[in-house]
């Protein structure tokens, strides 16, 4: 096993020469409480910043952080977190060339997920894996840079968010937070089955964000609160008991006037298939996570897609079995995600009235008299939509402002009021 030492003396060597010389770092060096891997050197100081990852031994964490696979997942999210933050601490503009001393990791958004930056091991260890911009002078190395970097900068990041015993009283308590949140989301998750529900969302949650470009929680926005008629209560093991709007099974439909939240909660129910971090107004926002949004994609590829289901005897009789296009239209692309969807073993559809093609999804009386049957190559969405659930067990919840046409076929009508069901 290299040590510190060595690696120092290899920067010693190379500086001032050809940034090529960098390539002689790679290998793995023991820093005392932590392994410093240096897995891959970029090949100049203008090209993506080099691979580099730090695997603590014994960090100390509880082990209740590793209770199942879902309280590993939410525990690496935040400890990854806590690296950039301590990271953006202590970096300080970098000198040289190109990208030196740039110092990044993956910020996570809103959702938890499993990632390869962070990863939590069975034994307790914990690797993190970031990029370093090898500092450089046009393209001579600043050996001396990137010493103070892995020497000084380094350790310190590593102490202050991957050692357990250095953590704030703070710190603590979101990691604590973070692994209990996932249990009772996880809890959530598995009485969706026995509740026969698609969907939960709890009262209190705030669904509005604070801008379009944004996934963060608008501020002094209204919380939801679940009509009497479709609550239902759920069992969680830190929160107990919560009361929530339960969407079961079937087709639901959101109506509502314009901007009073029915695309809001729609896409709430969208994301519902992620987990999300405490404070971010969803994190008890809970969807079948087979949910899939479908949408029109208007000139999108589609490679041998059996949209047959949905259109049939197109007029230049191209084939609908295995469907294939450079440049789909509306319906075709909405109907090749739909059978996409299904083959991927959907049970829930998530679809908006705005983003789908119009043809696609109704045909009113008088479109019918006007154009015969044997003449429309599409079979509307809306002669489907109970079938898929009835014959497939396939739900929708489907969002509609200007189109009456699915009341009929609805199980439950949700009416958005000013952001409240």
């Amino acid at each position: 096993m290299n040590t510190a030492q060595d690696l120092k003396e290899i920067l010693r060597r190379i500086e001032g020469r050809p940034y090529p010389a960098y390539k002689d770092t790679r290998g793995t060096y023991a820093f005392g409480p932590f392994l410093l891997s240096i897995d891959h050197v970029q090949g100049d100081p203008f090209a993506a910043p080099s691979d580099v990852s730090v695997l603590v031994k014994d960090p100390g964490f509880p082990s209740d952080i590793l209770r199942t696979r879902q309280t590993r997942i939410a525990a690496e999210d935040r400890i990854l977190r806590f690296f950039g933050q301590a990271l953006h601490r202590q970096s300080r503009p970098g000198k040289g060339s190109g990208k030196s001393g740039k110092l990044s990791v993956t910020r996570p958004g809103q959702e938890i997920l499993e990632r390869t930056s962070c990863h939590l091991y069975e034994d307790g260890s914990v690797r993190v894996r970031f990029n370093i911009g090898f500092p450089a002078n046009g393209r001579r190395i600043l050996a001396r840079e990137l010493e103070r970097i892995l020497f000084v900068t380094l350790p310190t990041v590593v102490n202050e968010s991957l050692i357990y015993k250095n953590y704030t009283p703070k710190m603590k308590e979101e990691l604590q937070e973070t692994w209990q949140l996932a249990m009772d989301q996880t809890a959530i998750r598995d009485q969706l089955k026995a509740l026969d529900l698609a969907a939960f969302v709890a009262d209190g949650s705030i669904l509005p964000r604070e801008s379009g470009v944004s996934q963060k929680p608008m501020q002094e926005a209204v919380a939801f609160a679940a009509p009497e008629s479709l609550a239902v209560e759920v069992e969680t093991p830190f929160r107990g008991r919560i009361r929530g709007l339960g969407i079961r099974k079937g087709v639901t439909l959101i109506a509502g006037g314009g901007y009073h939240g029915k695309s809001t909660l729609l896409e709430a129910l969208e994301r519902g298939v992620y987990d999300h971090i405490a404070g971010d107004g969803r994190e008890l926002v809970i969807t079948d996570e087979t949910a899939v949004k479908s949408r029109a994609e208007d000139g999108r590829s589609v490679q041998d897609v059996n949209i047959s289901g949905f259109i049939t005897n197109l007029p230049n009789g191209k084939d609908t079995v295995a469907f294939s296009t450079e440049d789909a239209s509306g319906s075709t692309s909405q109907a090749a995600g739909l059978a996409e969807a299904i083959e991927a073993g959907t049970k829930t559809l998530l679809m908006d009235e705005d983003t789908s093609a119009a043809n696609f999804m109704i045909r009113d009386n008088l479109m019918q008299e006007v154009v015969h049957g044997d003449q429309e190559p599409i079979i509307p969405f809306m002669d489907r939509v109970r079938e898929l659930y009835e014959k497939d067990g396939i739900s929708t919840i489907l969002v509609a402002g200007s189109s009456g046409a699915f009341f009929s076929k609805a199980d439950t009508v949700i009416q958005m009021d000013q952001y409240v069901p």
